[in-house]
């Protein structure tokens, strides 16, 4: 048996945040990875996925030779290329944490399966480990729902679809989520069929309709076939093929691909740590519990990223370490005070932070909304980038803003100065007085609340 200080279950984002701040108090430290270091972002997420995101961008720029002005000849994608660019980059983000924690004195990196035999104890291939403090960051895995005949044939996930060394003649997906639509859009630039089956009304069922639609309107037009309303009936080989049966609006139609990719969500990894020997609790869809502090009722257990349930971003699992730390060396940051952040990395993106259009709705905000379309834009135009649109959301009662959804050209990185705005309650009266840099698309966002600034004054006339 070997005690540690500090025992990390998982090598995601969340670890290398805990371990910055850890590994200086020179105190003893354990590092469980069951497969690859790194996690789901650096192998099979983030970093592989934007860098197939930028050369298909590039690719699709280059196609755009007419439209700005110059004659692009013999242009031939060379998806091995592709490929070789996106596996440097990924195995570079593991290889180095990997050579990081392994030359690092005081860490000890133990590969193999955790399980847990009580409270703060832990087993490895026959080796027990204990320690005063342990951090549950297994992240979670790809689900498959229940579809006939889909064991039947080889499907994909978002990890093994990047395996796939040739780009799909027809690839079809099931699940019209956010990793559906990056990859749909990917593929369908580097010359695949795509075909998205999405069960339910609405692409993206997270975001509100406008913005929904806006994404199925684009997608649409680059070739990328959605069928929403859609339920998979059942999945038959047809030799190298895969035929789909699906029902669109009650109507069936046949869909017939040689690859299908099944992005329907995912669930967490707690189900491998034999949590039954603890006291440990997890909700009914497996998330671990824990407080605004990310620790869980076993006191010195903490449970960060995906796993708990409060994000399931990198940059999300990245605060919980965060605020597991500040617990620990006396800072002031907890779970409640988050606002929700992500985005959507299509081309254009989207940049989401706060609360959507419906949520505000819901809870009872009286909510003043504000759009400005990307065409409107000076930098969008000079950049020939117009589609989509900015919608700012603005409490009446507050003059704070709720929320804010940027679905155009640096979207991505324009919803981070909201962020700033909503975590620093400035009003947005105060906003709109800021200067900012001409020509850039963020120049616009202020101006987009003037439509804000004369809903109040009709507001206050009412």
């Amino acid at each position: 048996m070997k005690h540690f200080a500090h025992l990390i279950i998982g090598t995601g984002q969340a670890t290398g945040t805990l371990l910055g701040k850890l590994i200086p108090t020179e105190t003893a430290i354990g590092v469980i990875e069951a497969n690859k270091v790194g996690g789901s972002c650096v192998n099979y997420g983030c970093t592989p996925t934007k860098t197939l995101v930028a050369s298909a961008k590039a690719w699709h720029q280059a196609n755009r030779g007419d439209f700005y002005g110059f004659q692009a000849e013999n242009l031939k994608l060379d998806y091995g290329k592709v490929r070789e660019r996106m596996n440097s980059i990924r195995n570079s983000g593991s290889d180095g944490l990997k050579s990081w924690m392994e030359n690092t004195s005081n860490v000890d990196l133990i590969f193999g399966t955790a399980k847990f035999t009580g409270d703060k104890q832990v087993e490895v291939d026959g080796q027990t480990y204990t320690a005063d403090n342990i951090y549950i960051n297994v992240g979670t895995r790809p689900s498959a729902p229940p579809i006939p005949g889909l064991d039947d044939v080889h499907w994909l996930d978002s990890a093994r679809l990047l395996d796939l060394e040739n780009v799909p003649e027809h690839l079809l997906i099931i699940g019209g989520g956010y990793i559906g639509v990056e990859f749909a859009q990917v593929f369908r630039r580097f010359g695949a069929k795509v075909s998205i089956i999405q069960r339910g009304s609405q692409l993206m069922p997270r975001e509100d309709e406008d913005v929904a639609d806006t994404v199925k309107e684009f997608l649409e037009e680059e070739g990328i076939n959605i069928y929403c309303n859609a339920n998979t009936i059942k999945i038959t080989p047809k030799g190298d093929q895969k035929e789909i049966e699906i029902e669109v609006d009650g109507e069936p139609k046949l869909l017939i691909g040689d690859q299908v990719l099944v992005a329907a969500g995912r669930i967490p990894n707690s189900d491998t740590l034999a949590l039954e020997n603890t006291g440990i609790k997890t909700n009914d869809r497996g998330h671990i519990e824990v407080d605004q502090y990310c620790e869980t009722v076993v006191k010195g257990v903490y449970a960060v990223g995906d796993v708990n349930g409060h994000g399931g971003f990198t940059h999300t699992a990245v605060n919980d370490a965060e605020i597991v730390l500040d617990k620990l060396f006396d800072g002031d940051r907890t779970l409640d005070v988050r606002n929700t952040i992500y985005g959507l990395f299509t081309d254009p993106p989207l940049g989401r932070v706060g609360m959507t259009e419906k949520e505000a709705v819901k809870k009872g905000k009286r909510v003043l909304k504000a759009t400005r379309s990307m065409s409107k834009i000076s930098r969008a135009k000079e950049m020939g980038e117009t589609k989509g649109f900015a919608k700012l959301l603005v409490d009446a009662e507050t003059d704070l803003v709720l929320g804010a959804s940027i679905l155009g050209v640096g979207g991505d990185e324009i919803v981070n100065m909201f962020a700033t705005i909503m975590h620093s309650n400035i009003p947005c009266r105060h906003y709109r007085k800021v200067v900012l840099v001409h020509p850039t698309v963020s120049e616009l966002m202020p101006w987009v609340l003037d439509g804000i600034k004369e809903l109040m004054e009709k507001n206050n006339n009412e």
